[in-house]
């Protein structure tokens, strides 16, 4: 936790995939503080007839690297919301050549009780995390 999911156009190789959860692992651990191994992720490629990014009347131009970024999480602070967005463009630009125009973001916040990571438990309310 957090779970995040990122949806993007198709054709990227299994490299390049490797490097975008690495590069988006790495921001969530400098802006939420989250262990390492706290990793959970799932990527899945969209058709151009299946995916359509635009820009919320905001001018901003997209390209066939768009990405959205949806992650599911416990409560955090709008400093570390916003940092997130940054370190989130810094590392896919550095790590993918994704430009920060191409980068979507979506946090979506839940309670302890809505998790489970395995064993039929809810390690958040039991203590165990």
């Amino acid at each position: 936790m957090p779970f995040l999911r990122i949806d993007a156009f198709e054709g990227r190789s299994k490299e390049q995939v490797k490097d975008l959860f690495d590069a988006v692992h790495r921001s969530i651990l400098s802006a939420f503080g989250v262990p390492l191994r706290d990793r959970y992720q799932v990527y899945q490629e969209h058709s151009e007839a299946n995916f359509i990014v635009q820009d919320t009347g905001l001018g901003i131009e997209r390209t066939k690297n768009a990405i959205v970024i949806s992650i599911t999480s416990r409560p955090r602070t709008e400093g570390q919301k916003t940092v997130l967005y940054t370190k989130l463009c810094e590392e896919v630009k550095q790590s993918c050549g994704i430009e920060p125009n191409d980068v979507v973001v979506s946090i979506v916040t839940n309670t302890d009780a809505d998790w489970s990571f395995g064993n039929g438990r809810a390690q958040f309310l039991t203590g165990e995390l």
